[in-house]
């Protein structure tokens, strides 16, 4: 590959949590079409091991992020990381008194814990490579949601989180945020599922109309800029917070 090619990851090793859907498997994808070795880390190891058999060079490796033994193990087995994508998640729907707090600590354990104890297992790697860390946030991490009080404290967690490292690691490794508004995932498949069955086009296009731009964002636009943020191209991007959500968070 011509070396003036932007956003190549040859010979780079990157770590995607929740790597085998969504947003998750777009930025699999991406990062294995740049040139990169790519563990597609999951909780679903049947789903991750079927995208690795497409994607040249990655494997799956299972890994619950919410067990620290899990993660401890998944890090075993990896002697060199360039690049992290904290990228694994939930959703949860409800107002404060809406929310149960079996509930509420399960978001936190998997949106907030989860990410503490990937990160605390890839930071040596990350400064040993001098890599790269995105994590996945969201604009309900920036904004007020209605009837997400869950999901928004785990992702302004998820936020905060990513400009403190910046600041206790500023020249070891970079680290940033992507906040993107709504996306087309199975994610919001399931929302509607769950939540709006009987009236899943209706909500859906409301869902569409919440972006200014009039529609979804799609998992490859939110994996793109991920691979933009892993990239030599972007060695002064760090501590940042990026919006992707159609112009939500402008208005």
């Amino acid at each position: 590959m011509d070396s003036t090619t932007p956003f190549r990851l040859d010979g780079k090793i990157a770590m995607i949590t929740g790597g085998a859907s969504g947003i998750g498997e777009r930025a699999s994808r991406a990062f294995t079409n740049a040139g990169a070795s790519v563990i597609i880390a999951d909780i679903d190891t049947a789903r991750a091991e079927a995208l690795a058999a497409e994607l040249p060079g990655s494997r799956a490796m299972h890994c619950d992020i919410t067990s620290e033994e899990s993660v401890k193990h998944a890090f075993q087995q990896i002697p060199h990381m360039d690049i992290l994508i904290n990228n694994a998640g939930i959703g949860l729907v409800g107002g404060v008194t809406e929310t149960e707090l079996s509930d509420f600590e399960r978001i936190l354990r998997v949106n907030v814990t989860g990410m503490f104890l990937v990160t605390k297992y890839a930071v040596p790697l990350l400064i040993d490579s001098h890599g790269s860390m995105v994590n996945i946030g969201s604009v309900a991490g920036l904004i007020g949601v209605r009837r997400r009080f869950g999901y928004c404290a785990s992702k302004g967690a998820v936020v905060a989180m990513t400009r403190q490292l910046a600041v206790d690691y500023p020249t070891e490794f970079r680290v940033n945020c992507i906040c993107p508004g709504t996306v087309d995932t199975p994610f919001v498949e399931g929302y509607l599922e769950k939540y709006h069955k009987h009236e899943k086009e209706k909500v859906r296009g409301e869902l569409n109309q919440r972006q200014p731009i009039g529609r979804l964002g799609k998992p490859e636009e939110i994996a793109n800029l991920a691979l933009y943020l892993s990239s030599q191209e972007a060695a002064f991007v760090n501590g940042s917070v990026i919006t992707i959500d159609g112009g939500w968070t402008a208005a």
